[in-house]
Formats: structure tokens, C-alpha cells, sequence
């Protein structure tokens, strides 16, 4: 009995790690393409509001307010960017309310890689952190810090 007991119980939390997973993936596709829309609703209220968004460039940390104030005219034209998520890796903390991941993007930079930290809150997940980076493939990257070195 004791292990059939054991059994149900493990069932219902890989069922509900599952389920978590899905709402996740959800959640963070739906900010994407909130993006691709330009409906800044969802995707700003996506964000913390001490959340951080890092961009490509070095000079490119904000907070939330100055991230909007960034993205503004962007959505204002009805179209921000369009990054298309593949290859997305979840890792959740053991009380199941914090969640890191990474995953890669489409995007009209070729493929970069977007990595965050959410937030469970009593309004849903809540993005503490999100990180866009330009990828470079390990056979290119001596002509890439050649770009760099000449641009500095």
C-alpha cells in the first residue's frame, strides 16, 4: 500500500512539473510575441516591476521604466521585433518559485540567445531578469574580436 501511495504521489508532481513547465513555455512565448504585435500591455506587464532587461549592446541595462521608454516609439509603429524562441531549457528552483532558463531566438540578428530569471507572484509569473545576446560561432570568433578590437 505504502508504495503504491508513493507511486500517486510521485505521478501528481511529475504531472504538475509538467503542467508548470506548459505554463511557462506559454507565458514566455506569449512575451515574445506580444512583442511581434507590439502589444506593449502584455509585454510590459510581463516584466517586474524591478525587473531588468539587458540588451546586446554593453551600454544596454534598464529597468523597467527605461526599457519603455526605449521601446516606445517601436511599438508605437505597431511592430517591435519579432524573436522567435527554440531550444528553451527551464530549471526551477525547489520551492517552485523561481524559475532560470535560456533558450534561443530567431531573430533578424541571426540566432541569438535570450536568458532570464522568472518570478512566481500572486499575479502569475513576473520576469525578473531577461538577457538577449548575440551568438558567435566558435569558427568566427577570431574575425569577430578582430570587428571589436577595430571598433573600439
Amino acid at each position: 500500500m505504502k508504495r503504491i501511495m508513493i507511486i500517486i504521489l510521485l505521478g501528481c508532481t511529475i504531472t504538475g512539473i509538467a503542467q508548470e513547465k506548459e505554463a511557462v513555455n506559454s507565458f514566455l512565448d506569449d512575451w515574445h510575441r506580444a512583442a511581434a504585435e507590439a502589444n506593449a500591455e502584455v509585454f510590459f506587464g510581463s516584466i517586474a516591476e524591478d525587473g531588468i532587461y539587458i540588451g546586446t549592446d554593453a551600454t544596454e541595462r534598464w529597468d523597467k521604466e527605461s526599457f519603455w521608454d526605449f521601446s516606445k516609439p517601436y511599438f508605437d509603429k505597431g511592430k517591435a521585433w519579432d524573436f522567435k524562441p527554440y531550444d528553451r531549457q527551464l530549471n526551477f528552483s525547489e520551492n517552485g518559485e523561481i524559475i532560470w532558463f535560456s533558450e534561443l531566438l530567431d531573430t533578424w540578428m541571426g540566432v541569438c540567445r535570450g536568458s532570464g530569471v522568472l518570478k512566481k507572484t500572486k499575479a502569475g509569473w513576473k520576469i525578473m531578469q531577461y538577457h538577449l545576446s548575440v551568438t558567435v560561432p566558435n569558427d568566427d570568433i577570431q574575425e569577430f574580436i578582430k570587428l571589436i578590437v577595430k571598433e573600439n
